[in-house]
C-alpha cells in the first residue's frame, strides 16, 4: 500500500530515488527483451484463433476486468465464440486450469473467477499465457477468438488487436518506470496499441468508457436486492484502488460509517470481519465477494458494474478487428 500511493504522489517521494539504479536495469532488461520479441529472434507462439489483448501500462487494477466483459458480450453478438485466457493472480492452481461453476477463486483467482461466472465462455488461467492458449484452443475447438486478460507484456503470446486500459483517476503516477514508478512501459507505448480507453464522461472521445452499476446483490447467496436499509454500512474493497470503489457508494447515495481498505487480491478470511457486528451491513466488490461467499452473513452485499461503450468505438472496433483477421 506505501508503495502505491508513493508511486501516484505528484512528486517522487525522496525514498524512491534509492531504487534508480533498479529502475535502470529495468529499463534496459525490458526494452531488450522486448526488442528481441520484434526482431523475431526470441520465439513467439501464433493461436490457431485471432486474439485480442486487453492490458495496461502500469502496475495493478485500471479497470480492465469490466472492459474484457463488455468485449465478450460484443464478440458474441457479433456472432463469435470467444474464449478468455488470464494469468490466474492470486490463485492456487494447478495450472493451466479450466475455469468452470465448480471451480473456485482460490484456485484460479479472483478475477478469472468472476469473468468466468459473468461471461459463461471458455477460460483457463496459466501465469504462461501461450499454454494457457494452447489449453484452451485444445479443450474448446468451437472457440474462434481468444480475449487475453491482463497480457500486454506477454510477449511471446502473437496478438491481432491490443487494447490498454488507462485509469482515468489516477493515470500514470509519478511517471517513472518499475519499481521508482508504477509504469511497466513507457507512456510512449499507447501509440502503438490499437485502442487506449479510460473510463470517462460522455465527450466526443470515442475511447471513453462508462460505469453503470447495477443493483446490489446478497454476497451469500447472490440475490438481487432491491431496497436495503443501508445507513449502518462498512464499505470494503481488497482492489488495486479501493477508492474508486467507495466513490461509487456514496454516488449511490450511500455514506458508509467507515471505509476499510485491503491489498489488491487480498484473500479475505473469516478472521478479517471478526471485529464487525453480526448486525452491521458490509458493502463490497464483486471480486471480493468472490472470496467471502463461503462464510458471508445475510446482510453482506456486492455491487455489480458494467462497462459501456459508444456504438462509434465498436464501429471501429469492428473494422480494425476485420482488417487483421481478413
Amino acid at each position: 500500500m506505501w508503495w502505491q500511493r508513493a508511486w501516484y504522489a505528484a512528486k517522487v517521494r525522496p525514498l524512491l530515488w534509492l531504487l534508480l539504479p533498479l529502475h535502470s536495469l529495468f529499463v534496459l532488461i525490458s526494452n531488450f527483451r522486448r526488442w528481441l520479441y520484434q526482431q523475431h529472434w526470441l520465439p513467439s507462439y501464433g493461436a490457431p484463433v485471432p486474439v485480442i489483448v486487453v492490458g495496461n501500462i502500469t502496475v495493478g487494477g485500471s479497470g480492465k476486468t469490466p472492459v474484457t466483459l463488455a468485449l465478450v458480450q460484443h464478440l458474441q453478438q457479433a456472432g463469435w465464440r470467444p474464449g478468455i485466457i488470464s494469468r490466474g493472480y492470486g490463485g492456487s492452481g494447478p495450472f493451466p486450469l479450466l475455469v468452470d461453476g465448480s471451480c473456485n477463486a482460490s484456485a484460479c483467482g479472483d478475477e478469472p473467477w468472476l469473468l468466468q461466472q459473468r461471461s459463461g465462455v471458455p477460460l483457463v488461467v496459466a501465469p504462461d499465457r501461450v499454454k494457457a492458449a494452447r489449453s484452451l484452443c485444445e479443450q474448446h475447438p468451437e472457440v474462434t477468438i481468444l480475449v487475453a486478460d491482463d497480457g500486454l507484456q506477454h510477449y511471446r503470446l502473437q496478438r491481432d488487436i491490443e487494447i490498454v486500459v488507462v485509469d482515468a483517476r489516477r493515470r500514470f503516477g509519478n511517471g517513472w518506470r518499475l519499481p521508482l514508478g508504477p509504469l511497466r512501459e513507457p507512456i510512449s507505448r499507447l501509440q502503438q496499441a490499437d485502442f487506449c480507453v479510460q473510463q470517462g464522461p460522455n465527450s466526443t472521445d470515442s475511447s471513453n468508457y462508462q460505469i453503470v452499476s447495477g443493483s446490489w446483490r446478497r454476497v451469500a447467496d447472490d440475490s438481487e436486492v432491491t431496497c436495503g436499509d443501508f445507513s449502518n454500512a462498512i464499505a470494503l474493497a481488497g482492489i488495486a484502488d479501493p477508492e474508486r470503489f467507495f466513490a461509487t457508494v456514496r454516488e449511490l447515495g450511500i455514506e458508509p460509517l467507515e471505509c476499510l481498505s485491503f491489498a489488491d487480491h487480498y484473500c479475505f478470511d473469516r478472521a478479517d470481519f471478526a471485529a464487525i457486528g453480526a448486525e452491521q451491513v458490509v458493502l463490497m466488490t464483486e471480486k471480493d465477494a468472490a472470496k467471502c461467499r463461503a462464510f458471508a452473513l445475510a446482510n453482506w452485499y456486492y455491487l455489480p458494474i458494467t462497462a459501456e461503450f459508444s456504438n462509434e468505438f465498436w464501429a471501429n472496433f469492428e473494422r480494425r478487428l476485420t482488417s487483421r483477421v481478413s
